[in-house]
């Protein structure tokens, strides 16, 4: 399968999908639209694994979320609400990992990183922020073994997030980079982040946020891929519902909208730029 759209980011394989996971990822891979199903603890990313292996144009990452860094409980604030999301303490481990990401479906490590967003109530925030940084640095160092690029989930910690990756370029790490999914920082960090070569990923926010479009618009579209994350942040028109990969066309259109571009054009470049940039096996 050669896609016409690749939504680099996804959670097909969560529980929101219990129910009609394979028609989902069916309706998506009928329109030409392949995926990247994306891992955030231990058993969600082997489950990512599993899924991909049923299906060609569908990959997986694996990888540790901050929020699974502490166990906690908090309802996530977007357009679609799965309920009250809970987690368990746990720590990378590279050896469980070690195992997954040597499979030939596994794209990419992550997604990881720094969320000063949703802070565990009963951790202290200075506790937080060092098991977050060191979570991020074990990680790094485990793609950068594995010569596998990142994804990068950031959430109001932009300064720090960049420090820490601009720290570990300039120790030689992460040779193949990574990707900021689901951008919601400023147009000066999107360039810091570009500058030292990493790729900017646009969710279905950019579809109502005015401020997110002005970025999109400054931005090279060398340098853009686009995701749903589904099943959470659904695009205009299909807000309050819960998404699906498929909805990641919605993305296209209004980036090319922003841009003056056609859709194909839109759709052209952000696929290159998928397959390239994960290195995906056509």
């Amino acid at each position: 399968m050669y896609p016409q759209l690749i939504d680099t980011h996804t959670h097909v394989h969560f529980a929101a999908y219990k129910g009609d996971m394979d028609e989902v990822i069916k309706r998506s891979l009928d329109e030409g639209i392949g995926m990247i199903t994306v891992g955030t603890q231990s058993s969600t990313s082997k489950k990512a694994i599993e899924v991909a292996e049923k299906y060609d144009g569908v990959w997986a990452t694996v990888g540790l979320h901050p929020s699974h860094l502490h166990k906690q409980e908090f309802n996530d604030d977007n357009e679609f609400d799965p309920g009250k999301i809970k987690t368990r303490t746990e720590e990378f481990d590279p050896e469980y990992y070690r195992e997954l990401v040597s499979h030939p479906k596994v794209v990419a490590v992550g997604e990881f990183g720094l969320d000063f967003y949703h802070k565990p109530r009963n951790v202290e925030e200075s506790k937080v922020i060092e098991d977050q940084t060191a979570a991020t640095n074990l990680q790094i160092d485990f793609a950068t073994e594995f010569n596998k690029p990142i994804v990068v989930h950031c959430r109001d910690a932009h300064d720090l997030q960049y420090e820490v990756l601009k720290r570990a370029v300039d120790e030689g790490k992460l040779p193949r980079r990574g990707v900021v999914h689901c951008f919601t920082g400023s147009l000066e960090d999107a360039r810091r982040y570009i500058e030292l070569g990493f790729m900017i990923s646009f969710t279905g926010i950019l579809t109502f946020s005015d401020e997110i479009q002005r970025i999109a618009k400054e931005l090279p579209m060398e340098s853009i891929m686009i995701e749903t994350d589904a099943p959470y942040l659904s695009p205009a028109p299909n807000r309050g519902k819960r998404n699906e990969p498929s909805f990641v066309k919605h993305i296209a259109h209004v980036l090319a909208d922003i841009k003056g571009m056609s859709y194909k054009e839109v759709a052209e470049q952000t696929t290159k730029n998928a397959i390239e940039f994960f290195q995906l096996d056509m």
